[in-house]
């Protein structure tokens, strides 16, 4: 029992999987969330963070312990006699062990600047993530509407086969009556055959456009899921929203940032410092003995000319700022070209899409009349074939062309940023 039941279960998750409905917006969805390179936004949060951490720990106390033994070629000695006093030179060999502390107290902001750069590079570098990871949809595009593409074959097919199999009854009808020559059901048997062939033919392709799709998508997907047809609507009078905009905006940002830390870096460093040492000789060079001793005090460093590096420094992240701004002129000039290019291309299939109904209600009124003649025994089973094949192509065609109009809509949506 328990078996059957098991059994049932299986039967069910297998049937539900295989009814399963995807849309190109889940598509997308999948691609942001499963594609390897969206895991770099984690990544890069992660390196800011400890970037962050390395760089607070410049406010904290630096500690440092240093130890030394030297020996030297000559003292200090005194260089005259004093009646009734000796004075010992010190040792030539002298030993020295140090702990030192030293507090920023002041650096003009270097390390709130630094902060603010580390901050704005990960913001680029995330939208840089965000902008690779936009590009593929046409790549997901390009899938997608391949397999609807096929979908819209093996459907035509499907009633190619089904009128076949139908008129081929009526052909062994005729033959049998003697209407009919004996050897006209075989150019419908063949046709028949070749149609199997190209079910073959279209669901290999079709499998492995589910596969790669799945690949670049990383979920599974089963051959016998049911890919829906969007609606996809477009706005030619809308302006371009695409991500690679706020990833130039943020570009800039990031130099403004790196431009104010330039501008920080010949402030003065004041610092508080601290040592303590156990040497021999100590602070007291006469006191020929170990012994122990501190110091403390405040120290300024200013670095006041730094030979215009600084300036050039500045001046080359203008240049940086100019080249940037140059890129986003190309980018919308790039763009609108392409724009332009899709809406032709959107129009030239609205027009061929008139022209495919205007051609098939034609071809199924010469197909009827055939039907008549070759009942009659007026034509042949190939001239019938013929006018079922015209009315395929035309039918054919005009799926291509509705499936084509709406791959051209969505890439231009992806192009323009909607």
């Amino acid at each position: 029992m328990k078996k059957i039941q098991t059994l049932l279960l299986l039967f069910l998750s297998i049937t539900l999987f295989s009814q399963e409905k995807l849309s190109l917006e889940t598509c997308y969805s999948l691609l942001n969330k499963n594609y390897p390179l969206a895991k770099q936004n984690a990544l890069l949060a992660n390196q800011n963070e400890l970037d962050l951490a390395s760089i607070a720990t410049k406010k904290l106390p630096k500690i440092e312990l240093a130890a030394q033994t030297t020996y030297q070629s000559d003292v200090t000695q005194m260089p005259i006699s004093i009646p009734n006093l000796t004075v010992e030179p010190p040792n030539k060999d002298q030993y020295k062990a140090t702990l030192s502390i030293n507090q920023l107290i002041y650096n003009g902001g270097l390390i709130d600047a630094t902060t603010k750069v580390s901050e704005a590079n990960l913001k680029a570098q995330q939208k840089q993530v965000e902008v690779n990871l936009y590009q593929l949809k046409k790549q997901v595009n390009s899938y997608y509407f391949s397999i609807l593409l096929f979908n819209e074959k093996l459907d035509l097919l499907t009633s190619k086969e089904t009128l076949l199999k139908a008129k081929l009854k009526e052909v062994h009808a005729g033959i049998k009556f003697g209407v009919l020559l004996p050897t006209s059901d075989s150019v419908l048997e063949a046709e028949l055959l070749k149609i199997k062939q190209q079910f073959e033919e279209i669901n290999l392709t079709k499998n492995s456009l589910i596969k790669s799709l799945s690949q670049l998508i990383g979920a599974p997907i089963s051959t016998t899921s049911e890919f829906e047809t969007p609606i996809v609507l477009t706005d030619f009078n809308s302006n371009i929203t695409r991500p690679e905009l706020e990833l130039f905006e943020l570009k800039k940002e990031s130099i403004k940032t790196s431009e104010n830390l330039i501008s920080k870096q010949n402030v003065p460093n004041l610092m508080g410092f601290a040592t303590g040492g156990y040497g021999n000789p100590g602070l007291n060079m006469l006191d020929n003995s170990f012994q122990t001793f501190y110091q403390v005090g405040i120290k300024l460093n200013w670095n006041i000319f730094d030979w215009n590096s600084n300036k050039k420094q500045r001046e080359s992240l203008l240049i940086n700022k100019d080249i940037v701004t140059n890129e986003q002129e190309v980018f919308q000039l790039n763009t609108t070209i392409e724009l332009q290019q899709k809406q032709t291309d959107i129009n030239k299939f609205s027009s061929l899409i008139n022209s495919d109904k205007e051609i098939i209600e034609l071809r199924k009124k010469i197909l009827k009349s055939a039907e008549s003649q070759l009942k009659n025994g007026v034509i042949t089973s190939s001239a019938y074939i013929t006018e079922i094949t015209n009315l395929f192509e035309a039918e054919n065609s005009l799926s291509t062309h509705k499936i084509e109009m709406l791959l051209a809509k969505a890439n231009y949506n992806i192009i323009k940023g909607i």
